[in-house]
């Protein structure tokens, strides 16, 4: 008989990489006498696991070994796929659930109490939970309630406490920057002003280095730029550069001086609304005060498509690694993270922060709208400490 039974799972948006944590963990447990149980659909898995439906067990719950694993890392995405389920907060209860009583806020249920049941049913040891700040905060809370949880930071925004390095960072970089490489053609081409909107609801960090490393200027979440010295700043560049035609970089939650974001549809599970395309409002702003046309390109869902690249096939390998030896170690509560560039374990962080935010103050020219490239001798590699 193994002498640990773990769970594992992947929560939110996916991002490449998130198989070779998935195999990480699957070899080396096997290599430590652990069974490793696969929770297929995020938190929804063990919100709406049925033990008395045989079809609901199959759904939700796949054994993992090294054969059904052994080729997983060759490809992006997640086997065990996602969703954005909050437990705590869940506005429908399953149907098998429907007579049940559980704690009520409005119009949500909290259903930790099923969530605790099927880990307990399930007979696991450990639950490694892999997400971004949204599915993080419900490991915290599994945390308290005294379940044995290991977290994984991903997220393409890179906004996780406690963490420079979230799996799925460098890839989106990688995309976006050959991205914007391709469409520099069209751009130049027809003389215009190239917008490119990228992720980024609360944090920066996905615009800021996409424009390090393709030397542009960006607007991100936490700086509100002035539009006229924004615009002047552009065109000014677009005359002096000989093709006639200059690039921006925004985030999704990037703001200017008497701009709203704009926001629709419904809340989804964590309580996030979607947005606006702020590139079209930009657009639609400087065809308005100015008689340049803009070409705006949405460089959001392509970024976590496909393969990892190498830096995050290596991160996440790494990471998976770490779980599986905090495990070992009898550990709980704790994420394995990137801090002052070294691999380490720190506490899952609380939900209270809120995300990680780019450190204007280092690694942002607010006056020129572009990322600071000066004294960065003895930073570590992502260009801030955790």
């Amino acid at each position: 008989m193994p002498t640990r039974r773990i769970g594992i799972l992947t929560g939110g948006g996916d991002v490449p990489g998130l198989n070779s944590v998935i195999k990480s963990v699957v070899y080396r447990g096997t290599e430590n006498d652990c069974e490793v149980i696969g929770i297929r659909r995020g938190w929804e898995g063990l919100t709406h696991l049925n033990f008395d439906d045989p079809e609901s067990v199959e759904h939700y719950i796949w054994p993992l070994n090294r054969e059904n694993t052994r080729t997983i890392d060759r490809f992006g995405g997640t086997v065990l796929h996602s969703t954005r389920t909050n437990p705590s907060k869940m506005k429908k209860l399953p149907d098998f659930l429907a007579n049940c009583t559980f704690p009520q806020s409005g119009n949500t249920w909290d259903l930790s109490s099923q969530v605790l049941r099927n880990l307990e049913r399930l007979k696991l040891d450990y639950l490694i939970a892999i997400g971004g700040d949204d599915t993080l905060s419900y490991a915290a809370r599994l945390d308290q309630l005294g379940v044995k949880v290991i977290g994984i930071p991903k997220t393409m925004d890179n906004d996780v406490q406690h963490t420079e390095y979230c799996i799925g960072f460098s890839t989106a970089i990688t995309r976006a920057t050959a991205a914007i490489g391709r469409q520099r053609t069209t751009v130049g081409s027809h003389e215009r002003i190239g917008i490119f909107r990228i992720f980024g609801r609360d944090a920066g960090f996905t615009a800021l280095y996409t424009a390090y490393v393709t030397s542009i200027r960006c607007c991100i979440p936490e700086f509100k730029v002035n539009l006229d010295k924004l615009i002047d700043l552009l065109l000014t560049e677009k005359r002096d550069t000989p093709s006639n035609y200059v690039l921006l970089v925004i985030s999704e939650g990037a703001k200017w001086e008497g701009y709203t974001i704009q926001e629709y549809g419904e809340p989804d599970a964590f309580g996030h609304r979607k947005k606006m395309s702020v590139g079209e409002a930009l657009a639609a702003e400087i065809r308005k005060r100015t008689t340049e046309e803009s070409i705006v390109s949405d460089l959001t869902y392509d970024l976590r498509s496909g393969e990892p690249d190498f830096v995050d096939k290596m991160i996440a390998t790494t990471y998976g690694n770490m779980a599986l030896e905090a495990v070992l170690k009898g550990q709980s509560g704790t994420m394995a993270a990137l801090a002052a560039g070294c691999y380490t374990m720190v506490p899952i962080p609380d939900p209270k922060l809120g995300p990680r935010k780019v450190d204007v103050a280092t690694m942002y020219n607010t006056e020129r709208y572009r990322p600071s490239y000066a004294n960065k001798a003895g930073m570590p590699i992502f260009l801030t400490r955790a």
